[in-house]
């Protein structure tokens, strides 16, 4: 079943004879002096009413503190929205200037923008191009003489249905080495892990931790001949996380601005370099956000004021969809979006609500549904893969297993029959029907001395759930360091019908929150569901957090926990 983008080949609609790319000098037959400049206008994506399309600019002349590109196109092109310039349109008559922070252009550099446009028709690609009066592409900026060209092959605009099949995974070398410097820890110092880009410092490098740049460089060296993915977690929007202190990052909950001029657009354009079209980069969209929206805002009696907030502005739902638009629009890019876990969204007033929300999403700020490559369950929680001993089918009594106090009337038992029946919701809802799913199983193994060997007795619903499942948690809202966790399955492609992959998202070993207040520059505050001593909220239905104690600040190593998820790793190390 194939995820291919509705855009089509860029070449099958193009005029006969266009390429989909602008001319671009070929070195050598004509000095680089001789030439003033050089554009490169690529279409990207194009399908029957849109296109997207990539620009780099190679100034050859004297160095610039800013620029403004000039075209005009043949047909009815409308440039609907843009990033890393700022571009304006009358008639066919396009003008693209720089932003502040890539004015400078010096002699012999390049700069990149892109943008999204409409058409109807033909899309021409424009012949002429100038650079702040100046034609480019041409011998000293003459008007007819076109110089030797190489018009280069359009982009297919098209995606692999899974990008985990065929594919090694990025193993971040920073955790790795983390990993290895436990004992035993070299037993799965090679597991692939996701690369939290959790704050603007991260994207460059923070700490003395390597930037973006470096991971992506990284990759290059460990893809070789073959394919490789990489997985980033985009985590960094304004109030994030309103119901988890532990957790929450450096935007207020206006910085919607911020968030995407410091942020996001920062990263695309990252990834949107040619360096690195040769990987597979898998994006896991604002966890933990978009589930917000629907389980802890008024009138629930789970509801927080920062939730409401959020909310009201609407910040959250702008700040996915422009993540999703903008990362979206690199062709190696497929974004997965947050989808919580069974023991958040499973119940029946939240499940639908929640792809409802995610649509919203997923449709606001020039995304569209395409933009969505699949979802993710689970990530840095602890649900069980499978209940192998009780399903939501089993009574006792004349009792539904639904009526226990750890079901709680919901749905699901594990994560797999939770994320199977997601992606159903999804597509019933309008996403493509080729979306797939990822299942973080870095800390839901359960294994070890308490794990379960059979069903529970039905002496009652309760007795027989609590006997069997091996989930060990006081209460599926707990999150936080929880005690007795272990490994999971290792990470692997296409486990399960629907499933794209079990992935390690959250790196074993890296901390949920702090046990106690710390002081920090982070942004993140104490949530007492880290806390040991914590008797709980409406959320877990009052129970003790079940949180292991002495634990540093999220993001942090946490040697003990790592040593406790290894000895109850499950399958066993």
């Amino acid at each position: 079943m194939s995820r291919t983008r509705t855009a089509l080949l860029a070449a099958l609609a193009l005029v006969a004879g266009a390429s989909g790319t602008a001319l671009a000098v070929v070195p050598g037959d004509v000095g680089i002096a001789a030439v003033p400049c050089t554009v490169d206008y690529k279409v990207q994506n194009q399908w029957d009413t849109g296109f997207t399309t990539a620009v780099t600019i190679t100034n050859n002349s004297a160095a610039k503190s800013s620029w403004s590109l000039k075209w005009s196109y043949a047909g009815n092109q409308k440039v609907s929205n843009f990033w890393n310039s700022k571009i304006s349109q009358s008639g066919t008559a396009v003008t693209a200037n720089n932003e502040s922070y890539n004015g400078s252009l010096a002699t012999g550099a390049s700069v990149s923008f892109g943008f999204q446009g409409t058409y109807s028709g033909t899309n021409a690609v424009p012949t002429t191009f100038t650079l702040d009066g100046v034609t480019c592409n041409v011998d000293g900026g003459g008007p007819t003489d076109p110089g030797p060209t190489d018009p280069g092959t359009p982009g297919t605009g098209t995606r692999v249905d899974n990008p985990y099949a065929g594919a090694k995974v990025y193993v971040n070398p920073e955790w790795s080495a983390n990993a290895a410097a436990e004992p035993g820890g070299s037993r799965i110092a090679n597991q692939p892990t996701g690369v939290w880009l959790d704050r603007v410092a991260a994207i460059n490098g923070a700490g003395g931790k390597m930037g973006l740049r470096a991971h992506l460089d990284e990759a290059l060296k460990q893809k070789g001949s073959g394919e490789l993915a990489v997985q980033l977690v985009i985590y960094d929007l304004p109030g994030r996380d309103c119901a988890a202190l532990a957790s929450n990052g450096e935007f207020g909950p206006t910085d919607i601005d911020k968030y995407k001029t410091q942020y996001i657009d920062p990263i695309a354009a990252i990834l949107a370099d040619s360096k690195y079209a040769s990987l597979r980069i898998v994006t896991t969209v604002e966890l933990d956000s978009l589930p917000n929206l629907v389980t802890n805002v008024s009138p629930r009696n789970t509801a927080t004021p920062n939730c409401d907030t959020m909310k009201s502005n609407g910040n959250y739902i702008k700040g996915v969809g422009y993540a999703l638009n903008k990362l979206g629009d690199v062709p190696n890019v497929y974004n997965y979006v947050d989808a919580g876990h069974h023991g958040w969204l499973g119940w029946d007033d939240n499940f639908s609500a929640t792809v409802q929300t995610i649509k919203q999403a997923a449709t606001a700020e020039g995304a569209t549904v395409n933009d969505v490559h699949g979802f993710i369950t689970n990530t840095a929680n602890y649900s069980a893969l499978k209940e192998p001993y009780y399903t939501i089918n089993d009574s006792v009594n004349g009792k539904s297993v639904r009526e226990s106090k750890w079901v709680d009337w919901n749905r699901y038992v594990d994560e797999l029959s939770y994320a199977q029946a997601f992606r159903q919701e999804a597509v019933s809802q309008g996403f493509p029907s080729g979306v797939g799913m990822l299942i973080d199983t870095s800390r839901n193994g359960w294994g070890g001395s308490a794990r379960p060997t059979g069903p529970g007795a039905k002496t009652d619903v309760n007795t027989y759930v609590d006997g069997g499942r091996i989930d060990r948690r006081l209460n599926t809202g707990n999150w936080c360091n929880q005690s007795g966790a272990g490994l999971g399955e290792r990470p692997q492609a296409s486990p399960a019908a629907g499933i794209d992959a079990y992935v390690w998202i959250k790196p074993p070993g890296e901390s949920d929150g702090a046990s106690s207040a710390v002081p920090n520059d982070e942004g993140k505050g104490f949530d007492r569901m880290c806390d040991p001593t914590y008797t709980g909220n409406p959320r877990n239905n009052n129970n003790m957090s079940g949180a292991l104690p002495n634990a540093p600040l999220s993001g942090h190593w946490f040697s003990a926990q790592f040593q406790e998820l290894m000895k109850n790793a499950y399958p066993a190390l």
